[in-house]
């Protein structure tokens, strides 16, 4: 389905198109076709990067279209909400009849900003949204539409209660909203889209076929049935791996369990990696390793992330501020940066284009438990 034939202002088209959208991917058409600009409510299941962003961006020009009311999209992280409102913030841009406001409030839970009265956009954090419950707010009552963004944490120990609550609430307020929640593709999301009363979309599709592999002696072997091996070294098998694809003209993310072996993992990479560059792509480095210094303060872990670009590697995580995980992001989306160590936190919503993603370590730390413990299925399947 083209961008063009869908049933929306003629400025909301022309923005679409303006940002590179020409024509929908299945689970976007499908979501169209179960009803998401007639005012349904719709779950979506669907793989990493098969689109669900733009089913987000559909449903609110959808709906500041034809109505007054406030539109909140609700993240499980701060550095995803802080993503999203970037992206959604360029709707402003957009003349649909009314002026749009977005705000983002991710902050003091015991804090209410003034400036979320006024919008009618707001990214918030679930813990955010539920403390403005708590304390009463009276324009909640105005929200007519409610994203969930990784709505599937629902069943997650620690997250899930919080956001399990304010659904409960936000489907109760007398304006009825329409709820579209974005799940990754798991097992229970009819009981979900049951729950919600969403009419569940689900589709598999990728834009990319995913392959997937384990690593034994020296050995990759792949689902398929493919064998390849991987030649070890004193920096590891995860960086073996990540730096072989690189060799191979690909990019490779690799995900670490911990800040600290983010920067080890990407540090031990860096030196064989810059081998690999031309001279284009370090002059290039070279002018991105100067612009994050020049945006932020000399901290330690700044630098090392400067002098780490210079060698077309990073490393991402929640200690990293907006504008260091906005660059290395950039970067990485352009093809310059070859190798990205990540802590899991990056999964969360952020789709960057890597030829091959390395999970360093199934295990995590279980703060419950004291000991460490193998990572869940979903977890493994959002990576």
């Amino acid at each position: 389905m083209k961008i063009e034939k869908l049933k929306l202002p003629d400025s909301a088209i022309d923005f679409l198109k303006s940002q590179g959208f020409e024509k929908l991917y299945p689970p976007q058409a499908d979501c169209i076709k179960s009803g998401l600009l007639d005012g349904k409510s719709i779950l979506v299941s669907a793989p990493t990067a098969s689109g669900k962003t733009l089913i987000a961006m559909l449903a609110m020009l959808n709906y500041l279209s034809k109505n007054n009311g406030k539109i909140i999209y609700l993240s499980p992280l701060r550095a995803l909400a802080a993503e999203k409102f970037a992206e959604f913030k360029k709707l402003e841009k957009i003349s649909i009849g009314k002026k749009i406001k977005t705000s983002i409030s991710t902050g003091d839970f015991e804090h209410i900003e003034k400036n979320l009265e006024n919008s009618n956009v707001l990214i918030l954090t679930n813990e955010k949204m539920d403390s403005i419950i708590r304390h009463g707010a009276e324009w909640v009552d105005e929200i007519g539409l409610v994203i969930s963004d990784e709505v599937h944490l629902i069943g997650d120990e620690s997250r899930g209660p919080t956001l399990e609550m304010i659904l409960t609430h936000l489907k109760l307020l007398d304006l009825k909203p329409q709820i579209v929640g974005l799940s990754a593709t798991i097992t229970n999301s009819d009981e979900i889209a049951k729950w919600l009363d969403c009419k569940l979309v689900k589709n598999d599709w990728r834009p990319v076929p995913l392959s997937e592999g384990v690593y034994d002696g020296g050995k990759v072997m792949m689902s398929d049935g493919e064998i390849f091996e991987v030649k070890p070294s004193l920096r590891g098998i995860p960086i073996d791996l990540g730096v072989q694809c690189v060799q191979q003209g690909g990019q490779s993310l690799v995900f670490a369990e911990t800040r600290v072996r983010s920067k080890s993992l990407a540090t031990k990479a860096a030196d064989i990696v810059s081998e690999m560059l031309e001279k284009k792509e370090l002059t290039s480095l070279e002018k991105t390793s100067k612009q994050i210094l020049a945006e932020n303060e000399h901290t330690e872990i700044v630098k090392t992330l400067a002098i780490l670009v210079k060698k077309g590697v990073a490393f991402h995580h929640a200690g990293l501020n907006q504008k260091c995980r906005e660059i290395v992001e950039k970067e990485f989306r352009k093809g310059t940066i070859k190798l990205l160590s990540s802590t899991p936190t990056l999964a969360a919503g952020v789709n960057l284009p890597a030829r091959r993603v390395v999970i360093s370590n199934i295990n995590r730390y279980n703060a419950k438990v004291g000991a460490n413990r193998p990572i869940s299925i979903l977890e493994y399947k959002q990576l």
